[in-house]
């Protein structure tokens, strides 16, 4: 069996020795090895050596997790020539000739279905609807679908959001159009 190695750092070696010499005065007998490893981590303000060996624990289980990625870089005028392309009310005025800006037109409107919710094929063909003015909600039904936005059952007669994070131009224009509605 390998023995675990804890690394062990006092930020006052005076009060440690302070400490230490204070519990060994209160000690009878000669102090097991468990009762100085105790003695050495309460001089450090944990507990016990239990508590100690858990935070090292948990501290090198943080270490190794990986560093929270960059956000990614949004294209402000993309967004903004996207912005053009609904009206007031928030609708999609026609359809985008370009699939990256189609993808980002589907997440505005994959943002207005509502989550965790079961609709019916008359269902979302009535938010689809009104949440356009080109007419053509089976097209965005099978976007919707092929993107991976929205799942359907074999049948077609039900319909649920697929929850996923949109990227990041996605969430500004869904952002700056929901914004855009209310001014």
């Amino acid at each position: 069996m390998s023995r675990t190695l804890f690394p062990f750092h006092s930020n006052d070696i005076s009060a440690l020795a302070r400490s230490l010499k204070s519990q060994l005065a209160n000690c009878e007998s000669q102090p097991s090895h468990l009762e100085l490893l105790n003695m050495l981590v309460r001089a450090n303000g944990y507990r016990n050596f239990q508590h100690y060996r858990a935070e090292i624990a948990a501290r090198e289980q943080l270490d190794r997790r990986p560093a929270t990625p960059e956000p990614e870089p949004v294209d402000f005028a993309r967004v903004k020539r996207l912005i053009g392309m609904f009206d007031q009310e928030g609708k999609l005025v026609r359809w985008p000739s370009k699939r990256s800006q189609q993808e980002l037109c589907l997440w505005f409107i994959w943002s207005k279905i509502p989550a965790r919710q079961v609709l019916s094929e008359k269902e979302i063909n009535q938010l689809l609807n009104d949440s356009h003015h080109f007419g053509d909600h089976p097209l965005l039904r099978r976007w919707l679908c092929d993107y991976g936005m929205v799942s359907r059952t074999r049948d077609g007669r039900e319909y649920r959001r697929v929850e996923k994070s949109p990227p990041a131009e996605a969430l500004e224009l869904i952002r700056r159009v929901g914004s855009e509605q209310t001014m």
